[in-house]
C-alpha cells in the first residue's frame, strides 16, 4: 500500500481553507447588551481597572493565554532560508498544535527583516499583548542571541522551540534508554555532532542532568576553540565539552562512546562508527527528513536503541511533546522566565508516562499524540516554576 501524496493534499487544503486558523470570540454579540458590554460604553471599565494596575491585563484580557510565534523565515523546516511570507503555514500549524495539545492560543508573528537588533526591539513591543513569546525557525547563531537578549529585557517566558524543545525530548527519550542498558548520566560519554542552536541547548540540559563527558563535533570534526567571529556559539560550546581535550573527526570522538545524538545532517553516521561505540550504544539520528544513520543500520551495527525524528519509525523525538505543555504550565504559573529547571521537569514528565513495564528498546517515549502529555508537563514544569521563584501566579 503506498503512501499518501501528503505534499498534494496539503497544497489542497491550504487553498481550500486559506490557511489553518482564525479568531473565534469567546463571547457572544446578539443584542445591545452584548454590543454594550463587550464594546463601548462598557469595555471601558476593565480598561480604566487595567491602567489603574497593569496587572489586571491578567484578570480582564486574553494576554495570560496569548502566545506570539515568533519567525523571520530563515531556517524553516529543512528549506532553510525561505522568507517570512512562505513561513507562514509552518507557524500557522504551530499555532494549532499549541491549541489541540495546550489549549494555548497562539498567533504567527512574521517579521520582514534578519537582524538581531530589530527583532529583538519588535518582539520586546510585543510584551503588553502576549503572556509568552515562542521563538521559531531563526537560523543560528543568530536565534541564541535573540533568545539571549529577549529574555534579559522582557517579564514573559521566551523560548525557541528549535533548541529547547528538541533537548526536553531528547533528554525524556534519554532518561528512558539509560533505564534499559542500566547506565548513568554521570558516567556516560556522550557525543553531539551539530554545534549549532540544538546541539547547544542539548548539551546545557544534559549537563543539568549530571553528564560530566560530552564532546561536540561539526562538519570538521571534534570542535576546537576558534578566532572566528561568527564561531561565538561554537566556542562556547568547546569551554562546556571534550575536557580531555581529544581531537579528530567525528569517527574519532565516537570510539567507545555511550550515547551518540544528531542534530546534524544526513549520512553523517557510518555502520562502523556504531560498531566503535561502547557497549549497549544508544543512537539517537534526529535529522530530518534523512537522519544521520538509518534506524535499520544503527541496529545492524549494534546499536541497542534508536531513536530519530520521524513518525515512521519507533521512538520518535517529537517537539510537540514538550512545548504546548511547557507553555500551558508557564502561563498557568504566570512564569516570568521558562529556566533549566523547569525544561528538566518537562523532561522527566514526559520520560514518567512510559511505565516500567511497558519500557522496552522500541518504546522509550511516548507516542506524538499521547494525550496525557501536555497536563502531565504542565503540571511538572508549572510546580518548578514556583520552586524556582519564577511564578507570579
Amino acid at each position: 500500500m503506498s503512501k499518501p501524496d501528503y505534499n498534494a493534499l496539503a497544497l489542497k487544503m491550504h487553498e481550500a481553507f486559506r490557511g489553518k486558523i482564525e479568531v473565534v470570540s469567546k463571547v457572544p454579540l446578539k443584542d445591545r447588551t452584548d454590543m454594550s458590554t463587550a464594546y463601548t460604553p462598557g469595555v471601558a471599565e476593565p480598561c480604566r481597572k487595567i491602567s489603574e494596575n497593569k496587572e489586571d491585563v491578567y484578570k480582564y484580557t486574553a494576554k495570560g493565554n496569548l502566545v506570539a510565534i515568533v519567525s523571520d523565515g530563515t531556517a524553516v523546516l529543512g528549506l532553510g532560508d525561505i522568507g517570512p511570507e512562505a513561513a507562514m503555514p509552518v507557524m500557522e500549524g504551530k499555532a494549532i498544535l499549541f491549541k489541540n495539545f495546550g489549549n494555548v492560543d497562539a498567533f504567527p508573528i512574521c517579521l520582514g527583516t534578519k537582524d538581531v537588533d530589530e527583532i529583538v526591539q519588535v518582539v520586546k513591543m510585543l510584551e503588553p499583548t502576549f503572556g509568552g513569546i515562542n521563538l521559531e525557525d531563526i537560523s543560528a547563531p543568530r536565534c541564541v542571541e535573540i533568545e539571549t537578549k529577549l529574555k534579559a529585557s522582557m517579564n514573559i517566558p521566551v523560548f525557541h522551540d528549535d533548541q529547547h524543545g528538541t533537548a526536553v525530548v531528547l533528554s525524556a527519550a534519554l532518561i528512558n534508554a539509560l533505564k534499559i542498558v542500566g547506565k548513568k548520566f554521570e558516567t556516560i560519554k556522550v557525543v553531539i555532532n551539530g554545534a549549532g542552536s540544538a546541539g547547544w541547548a542539548i548539551m546545557n540540559i544534559l549537563i543539568d542532568l549530571g553528564v560530566k563527558d560530552i564532546i561536540v563535533c561539526d562538519r570538521e570534526g571534534i570542535i576546537v576553540k576558534s578566532d572566528a567571529e561568527n564561531l561565538w556559539l561554537r566556542n562556547k560550546m568547546v569551554e562546556k565539552s571534550n575536557f580531555e581535550g581529544k581531537t579528530g573527526n567525528l569517527a574519532d570522538a565516537m570510539v567507545g562512546a555511550d550515547v551518540f545524538i544528531g542534530v546534524s545532517g544526513p549520512r553523517a553516521v557510518s555502520k562502523d562508527m556504531v560498531k566503535s561505540m561502547g557497549k549497549d550504544p544508544i543512537v539517537f539520528a534526529m535529522a530530518n527528513p534523512d537522519p544521520e544513520i538509518d534506524p535499520e543500520d544503527a541496529k545492524e551495527a549494534g546499536a541497542r536503541i534508536v531513536g530519530t525524528g520521524r513518525s515512521d519509525y519507533p521512538n520518535q523525538i517529537n517537539n510537540v511533546l514538550a512545548f504546548p505543555g511547557i507553555f500551558r504550565g508557564a502561563l498557568d504559573a504566570r512564569a516570568s522566565d521558562i529556566n533549566e529547571a523547569m525544561k528538566v521537569a518537562a523532561a522527566y514528565a514526559i520520560a514518567s508516562l512510559v511505565d516500567e513495564s511497558e519500557l522496552e528498546e522500541t518504546f522509550i517515549i511516548p507516542y506524538a499524540l499521547d494525550e496525557r502529555v501536555a497536563t502531565a508537563v504542565a503540571k511538572a514544569v508549572f510546580d518548578a516554576a514556583v520552586k524556582s521563584g519564577v511564578a507570579k501566579a
